[in-house]
């Protein structure tokens, strides 16, 4: 059963190559604005942030995509830190990323590649770890030929 997507989860469809691991960080931000405190991070990553949050949340999806597709300081701001890293960006990335959320007690997963969420289950943000994972678990049987699984959490200190 398809279930239609609830309207308060914070998601946008990726239009950018090799840009999923920005576009999961952005689902997990969007979804969680009013427990992020800006003023921790880099000044680089805060401007961009302001500007993402500002300017888009209240926008479709894909109109979300058009304006990272398009806006030359987001464009600047993501190379700025795909750029700060220890390691090197390769090219011909296979490796791709998504977000795992909890929006009025339902879990989502957003993936920019895909055309809307995806609705798992019921879940709450102390459990968000534990049902993220049993998501995960059932993805690593079904492609368990492949090596390339990370799971990277964003959480408060």
């Amino acid at each position: 059963m398809t279930q239609e997507p609830n309207k308060k989860v914070y998601f946008t469809k990726q239009t950018v190559g090799n840009a999923c691991g920005t576009i999961g960080i952005i689902h997990a931000i969007g979804n969680a604005v009013s427990e992020i405190k800006l003023g921790l991070m880099g000044p680089i990553f805060i401007d961009f942030i302001n500007k993402l949050l500002i300017w888009i949340l209240s926008r479709l999806a894909v109109h979300r995509a058009a304006f990272l597709e398009e806006d030359q300081e987001m464009e600047d701001a993501h190379s700025v830190a795909a750029a700060g890293g220890d390691t090197e960006a390769k090219d011909g990335v296979i490796e791709h990323y998504v977000c795992f959320t909890c929006v009025d007690g339902e879990l989502y997963e957003l993936d920019g590649g895909k055309p809307q969420p995806i609705h798992h289950d019921r879940a709450s943000p102390d459990s968000l770890l534990q049902d993220a994972a049993r998501v995960i678990k059932t993805r690593i049987v079904e492609y368990s030929e492949s090596l390339n699984f990370i799971v990277m959490a964003l959480s408060k200190i």
